[in-house]
């Protein structure tokens, strides 16, 4: 599908992307822990996520 692979292009075209990928290669984390090396809120993290699991680049889930 073609909206997909634009979508996944569009979200791979940011350096934080693909930062944060990068480091989800390397196993599972919190959004804490995943916002601490980048000089950006939690919130702004969380937009990030957001744009690479609608590209289908990641899933999401909540420990409890």
């Amino acid at each position: 599908d073609l909206d997909r692979l634009d979508a996944t292009f569009a979200a791979l075209a940011d350096p934080t992307r693909r930062a944060i990928l990068a480091r989800l290669l390397q196993g599972d984390v919190s959004v804490t822990e995943l916002a601490a090396p980048f000089a950006m809120s939690q919130p702004a993290i969380s937009k990030h996520l957001k744009v690479l699991e609608q590209a289908g680049l990641i899933t999401r889930s909540r420990d409890r």
